[in-house]
């Protein structure tokens, strides 16, 4: 998440298990094992990433005033047809079998990898990492309530591109 090269990811692994192995004694189970070592991770990382000079403010890639969702995705009450929870620009079409296919997922791995920091670190641990969100928000220091917002907003791009990539997405300014 931190560092965007395979060879410095797997360098900053080396150190934080050596980390680990030092520190275990000082474990004081106020979290998880698995929190700690996050934590350790994460803090190798950032400490890598400011070396290499690519870290990027964790409070300046928050996602700024952008609405995470298009509003005119939304039905305008004079044009409710299907009900709460529908898109106004639904297809009708059901995905495609090629929609788990390796394409769409280099698609996803694609968008998360253009979030900002904050973003691409809580989707990654929660989506694809499989963390709950209490230990997420503890890992990278925010709170639950931060968790969520960014959790949202990145779920939201990496939607956005998959429905681009699947043309289920209207060009701005077409009739819903």
């Amino acid at each position: 998440m931190f560092v965007r090269d395979r060879a410095v990811a797997e360098e900053v692994v080396q150190e934080t298990w050596i980390a680990v192995l030092r520190g275990i004694d000082r474990f004081e189970g106020r979290s998880s094992l698995k929190t700690w070592v996050y934590r350790i991770l994460i803090n190798t990382a950032k400490t890598r990433a400011q070396r290499e000079a690519r870290s990027i403010p964790f409070s300046a890639a928050a996602g700024g005033d952008e609405p995470s969702v298009d509003p005119d995705r939304f039905p305008r009450p004079e044009h409710r047809q299907h009900g709460a929870g529908h898109s106004a620009r639904a297809t009708g079409q059901r995905p495609r079998k090629s929609c788990f296919g390796g394409e769409t997922r280099e698609v996803i791995m694609r968008a998360i990898d253009e979030l900002p920091e904050s973003q691409r670190a809580v989707i990654t641990m929660r989506d694809v990492e499989g963390l709950p969100s209490d230990e997420v928000a503890a890992a990278l220091e925010i709170s639950e309530g931060n968790e969520r917002v960014l959790l949202h907003r990145a779920r939201s791009k990496v939607r956005r591109a998959i429905e681009r990539h699947l043309g289920a997405v209207e060009p701005t300014g077409a009739a819903g």
